[in-house]
Order: C-alpha cells, then sequence, then structure tokens
C-alpha cells in the first residue's frame, strides 16, 4: 500500500496512467472465448490489416471488435494526434461480464437454464516505433 498524502498518491497515479489510446465495450453480447477467436487473429498486427481481418470475418464478434477497433483509431487521431496508417493493435483482450440467466422449459414441467453471457472488451492501440 502507497504511504503519503493523499494528493502525492493522486499524482503517481497519474504518472503511471497509460497514454496509448483505448477503446472498450462493455456489456458486449458475445461469450469471452468466441470474442478470443476473434481477438487473437488481429493481436500485433496493423490497423488496415485489423480491419480488413474483420471486415471479412463470418463471426459475429468481428462485427462488434470492428466498431470497436474504428472508436480507438478515431481515439487516437482526435485525442493524441497520431495517424492511423502508423497505428498497431498493442493489446486486445476480454474480460467476463454478468451472465443473464433466462429459462427455457422442458417436459413433465421442468426448466431448462439458458446463460447469456456477456464480456468487456479492450483493444489498445500504440505507434510504431
Amino acid at each position: 500500500m502507497a504511504k503519503g498524502h493523499r494528493s502525492q498518491i493522486a499524482r503517481l497515479r497519474n504518472e503511471n496512467k497509460d497514454t496509448r489510446p483505448s477503446a472498450k465495450v462493455s456489456y458486449a453480447r458475445v461469450s469471452v472465448t468466441k470474442a478470443c477467436f476473434v481477438l487473437d487473429a488481429i493481436r500485433g498486427k496493423d490497423v488496415t490489416t485489423a480491419l480488413g481481418i474483420l471486415a471479412y470475418n463470418n463471426r459475429y464478434a468481428s462485427s462488434v471488435i470492428y466498431k470497436l477497433l474504428k472508436s480507438a483509431v478515431a481515439n487516437a487521431e482526435n485525442n493524441n494526434g497520431l495517424k492511423a496508417d502508423d497505428l498497431y493493435v498493442a493489446e486486445c483482450f476480454a474480460n467476463k461480464g454478468p451472465t443473464m440467466k433466462r429459462i427455457h422449459p422442458r417436459a413433465q414441467g421442468r426448466a431448462y437454464r439458458i446463460e447469456k453471457r456477456t464480456s468487456h472488451i479492450t483493444v489498445v492501440l500504440d505507434e510504431k516505433k
């Protein structure tokens, strides 16, 4: 645990903050495992290649991640003043979100549970050296 005055701790927190452009979607209606298949395909690629991969991938998660990547590029251009041609996907990951539980009626009065999983997907870009 950090010791010091509240302002000193806040100053240290701001110094250690990640300045790379990023975008995050919370509560995306896609499971983590399905999102990770698509994220593994674009990790480390430059932005134009990654957008091309996502555009022609027929998984549902690719359409969600396509929008997310476009948003991260827009953040980089507007907030950090970077060019889209110089960017690549430095990090991309999906974390588990809350699961919506639904009931499906079955024979003889039974009920099966349907779990509709959600995820929080993050894309972090960086400039090519």
